[in-house]
């Protein structure tokens, strides 16, 4: 084994989906955001732990990130969240995973490949901007949209969503911008129903909604950073607290790595490109295998400016980063007496149980970015080890 590796928490995991399940509204379903590697956290067995805590639905950005799952075993249903390809429509629809949809030629060629496949009446979701600016199409124009699917041999409208730009947020401005794009959607929804179709499952509520307005769930919620223990920007565990509800979520992935080696400094002596630090007085570096390709970045160094440097823990005490980070190593002061013995272990961030002296939020408030950036950084050389 590697001496870098991502320790993946499974009883946090499992806390956090439980705790969410227990959040969302009763009849309404969960859909577990397992896109990008499961946010970094290793998608197959974290599907597989979603799938017995009760998900009903797996959220995949990617038509391949789907077939990993259904070559895995997963059998439940699958929402892609973002779009194809041409060229990756046959294999969306032999492996049943439902896109979302928003304009004609789109919807189409959707259509085509589920003809193609002999499929008859094959479930797509609708849709809407109500805000994001992202995809979608507008409340106004979902009507003839959703009469093409209803209508179509091929077809069939299993759902209608959208998202939430700001819900994360505290500023009032925000939160009405939220309740103006949940009262968009309402009337999309509707539009179609009072059209005489169905628009199946209705689902628009993130992270955010899913624990903050019960109001907004309809009928599916979209779980995502806070499966892997992280709140959702502003809203977060003292903003909880606040209301009188006590939100405990439990980071999962430890992102970890070992001492390979520890060299004496004398006073004067730089370390790393561009001499960036040089020594003061005598002290000790450890060198740890680890570096931006395996998700520490360049910017957690001091020297690159983009924050006050970030410390590592190691035998549960903080050692700062010195000089800056390399593609593969990375430096660490030690002082002259600290008891750190080569092959000891490291932990850049994780949750306490980890010997973490920072969480991966810390990483993220730190250098002006947010915990999701984090841990997908982690790259896929750093083997991710499943603790039960």
């Amino acid at each position: 084994m590697t001496s870098t590796i991502a320790k993946i928490y499974i009883e946090n995991l499992r806390h956090n989906l439980k705790l969410i399940k227990g959040r969302i509204s009763p009849g309404a379903k969960m859909c577990v955001a397992i896109k990008a590697d499961a946010y970094g956290h290793g998608a197959l067995r974290c599907a597989r732990e979603a799938v017995l805590c009760g998900a009903d639905f797996l959220a995949v950005a990617r038509v391949r990130e789907g077939v990993e799952l259904r070559e895995g075993g997963i059998t439940i249903p699958l929402l892609m969240l973002s779009l194809c390809n041409p060229e990756e429509a046959d294999e969306l629809v032999l492996n049943e995973i439902t896109p979302l949809v928003f304009d004609f030629d789109y919807i189409k060629m959707i259509e085509d490949a589920a003809r193609k496949a002999g499929k008859k009446k094959y479930s797509v979701h609708l849709a809407v901007d109500t805000g994001m600016g992202r995809i979608g199409c507008l409340p106004e124009e979902c009507v003839r949209f959703a009469k093409y699917i209803d209508e179509s041999e091929f077809l069939s409208l299993g759902g209608v969503c959208t998202h939430f730009s700001v819900a994360d947020s505290k500023k009032e401005t925000d939160r009405e911008y939220t309740e103006k794009q949940f009262e968009r959607f309402v009337f999309a929804t509707e539009s179609i129903r009072k059209a005489g179709i169905n628009p199946g499952i209705r689902h628009c509520a993130n992270s955010a909604i899913t624990l903050d307005k019960p109001e907004m769930h309809l009928d599916m919620c979209r779980p995502g950073i806070i499966v892997y223990g992280y709140y959702p920007d502003e809203l977060d565990r003292d903003y909880f607290s606040s209301k009188g509800e006590q939100i405990d979520l439990k980071p999962v992935m430890a992102l970890t790595t070992r001492v390979v080696s520890i060299r004496d400094f004398e006073p004067g002596k730089s370390v790393s490109y561009g001499r960036t630090w040089t020594s003061e007085k005598k002290t000790k570096i450890a060198v740890l295998p680890i570096g931006y390709a395996d998700g520490f970045f360049r910017r957690f160094s001091k020297s690159c400016g983009f924050c006050e440097g970030i410390d590592v823990a190691i035998n549960g005490r903080p050692y700062p980063i010195r000089g800056r980070i390399c593609m593969d190593q990375c430096m660490v002061e030690l002082g002259e007496t600290s008891g750190v013995e080569r092959w000891s272990e490291a932990v850049i961030f994780g949750p306490k149980e980890s010997g973490a002296v920072q969480t991966a939020q810390k990483l993220a408030d730190e250098t002006g970015t947010i915990p999701y950036e984090i841990t997908c950084g982690v790259g896929k050389r750093v083997p991710r080890v499943f603790v039960e």
